[in-house]
């Protein structure tokens, strides 16, 4: 018979701990020097990626501080 304190245990551990999910990816299958050139190419892809989104960005923002100069310019002049 087993007590209130051991219900829902197997072997001593509760059941909820008794399965483990790995979400490691596992890439000892492939080349080392291939795993190496992958990585360095998307981290090249991902910093290409970062360097447009930046350029981008500044783009905007020196177009944004150009058209609000002028209209801070023409609203000071119409005062």
């Amino acid at each position: 018979m087993e007590s209130p304190r051991t219900r829902g245990l197997v072997g001593g551990m509760a059941l909820a701990e008794a399965v483990q999910h790995t979400y490691i990816l596992d890439f000892s299958a492939y080349p080392r020097w291939l795993v190496i050139l992958v990585a360095t190419l998307l981290a090249v892809v991902a910093l290409w990626i970062a360097m447009k989104l930046l350029k981008w960005t500044l783009w905007i923002l020196i177009f944004l501080v150009f058209v609000g100069g002028l209209g801070w310019a023409g609203w000071e002049l119409l005062q």
